[in-house]
């Protein structure tokens, strides 16, 4: 018993001192973390531009969202003022305009992505569709040019730079002031030195990092498992590039070098490789512009008032055979037949519709595994995409006000094929469009 009572206790030993030991170091490298002053400048230089994007993003935020209410409130206004001209189901359809929108997530002030280019509110009616949607506000063109200075733009992109700047001279730096040898001699293992010094060093940047974001996202609503989540992924991305940063500054080899490897890298990451996948993806997938489809829309509805009637109302009643008892149309003007060539217009551009959005789909997905060679850009769509803010959120949008417009047309059709009395009291029925 008492022979075998010192191999038991001295692996145990030696783990208390490695753990001590450990510790110690720890400790020592926190001193001289925080006694650093180039550490606390870029600290400084983290939290304040963390805090400036933002703030940018929640000022984009609040203007959409100030911009929705003030545009449901004014469609209510203008519903009550068009009301007098309503005598018939056809002019109700006509004169009616219904806000479509979609409302930004709590998240969204951290990552803009999509909501910057592509539309997020219309205002339709009965008309064709198409001209309705490929329609939009216009942008500042700068922004368009340059992007918008969000959080994820400058986590993404700009932070690494920052850990790049605090971390290639790790150990060249000891190298030119002579303490690399004393250092390395008196650590016992000298990675374990290097490693915490590089990760202390990280670690605090990450704090002045997602600190700000983390108390404007509790204000601004967001959700404990977003923000955790968003957490996570900076947390990855922040491991990844101190890794890197470690690696390359072993080697022993001057800081300049290190710090152009460095850069290199970043460029490659953060410029080459997106942008040669940008301009890769455009020529395998091609796409129709936007404007070729509201062209031929406006052409073939145009054009519909110079057709015989018959054409017209033949190629409505393919798509909707239930009403095909409706009596031909006689009379130079008749509602039914209006709406008929309006959704006529919409039938014939449906084609080229349909490749637009399922092209920008299929560029997106495969731009998305693309992102996996640039880290950059993988972050900046994964954070867009749990911010509710990235393509598929905006096609999503799309396909509600599709929906939407095709519930209307239901009713008024019901309407206007039925021959059912006007009656303003009935116009309380008529779908309502929820951004849910």
């Amino acid at each position: 018993m008492n022979s075998a009572q010192p191999i038991i206790s001295k692996p145990l030993t030696n783990k208390a001192q490695t753990r001590k030991v450990l510790i110690s170091m720890l400790i020592n490298e926190l001193r001289l973390t925080l006694r650093d002053r180039s550490l606390w400048l870029w600290m400084v230089i983290v939290m304040g531009l963390s805090v400036l994007s933002i703030g940018f993003g929640l000022a984009e935020i609040k203007r959409q969202n100030v911009s929705i209410q003030n545009l449901i409130d004014l469609n209510q206004q203008d519903r009550l003022a068009e009301s007098q001209k309503l005598k018939s189901w056809g002019s109700a359809a006509y004169y009616s305009f219904y806000l479509t929108y979609d409302k930004p997530s709590p998240f969204a002030f951290a990552a803009i992505g999509q909501r910057d280019n592509q539309p997020w509110k219309h205002r339709i009616r009965m008309l064709a569709l198409e001209g309705q949607i490929y329609e939009r506000d216009v942008g500042n063109p700068s922004t368009a040019l340059i992007g918008r200075f969000d959080f994820s733009f400058f986590v993404s992109f700009i932070f690494p730079l920052v850990l790049i700047m605090l971390l290639y001279d790790l150990k060249a730096g000891e190298l030119t002031a002579g303490r690399f040898n004393l250092l390395e001699s008196t650590a016992g293992r000298p990675s374990r030195l290097w490693i915490s010094r590089a990760f202390l060093r990280s670690s605090a940047l990450f704090l002045c990092l997602i600190v700000p974001m983390v108390l404007m996202g509790l204000i601004a609503g967001a959700s404990i498992k977003t923000l955790a989540l968003a957490c996570l992924l900076v947390l990855t991305y922040t491991i990844f590039w101190t890794w890197l940063c470690y690696f390359v500054s072993s080697w022993h080899k001057p800081g300049s070098v290190i710090l152009m490897t460095l850069i290199g890298i970043w460029m490659v990451t953060a410029v080459v490789l997106p942008t040669a996948a940008r301009h890769w993806v455009d020529r395998v997938v091609p796409l129709p512009s936007g404007a070729e489809i509201l062209m031929l829309q406006r052409e073939t509805v145009n054009d519909a008032w110079d057709l015989p009637k018959d054409v017209t109302m033949d190629a409505f009643f393919e798509r909707h055979p239930e009403w095909s008892d409706y009596k031909r149309v006689e009379s130079a003007f008749e509602w039914p037949w209006y709406y008929a060539f309006q959704q006529v217009g919409d039938q014939k551009t449906e084609h080229l519709s349909s490749a637009y959005r399922d092209g920008k789909l299929q560029r997106d997905n495969i731009a998305a595994w693309a992102a996996f060679l640039a880290p950059p850009s993988l972050l900046e769509r994964t954070l867009q995409s749990l911010a509710g803010t990235d393509l598929s959120a905006s096609v999503a949008y799309e396909q509600k006000v599709r929906a939407f417009h095709a519930e209307l047309r239901a009713f008024y059709y019901l309407k206007l094929f039925g021959n059912e009395p006007f009656e303003k009291a009935m116009l309380k029925d008529v779908p309502k469009f929820s951004s849910k």
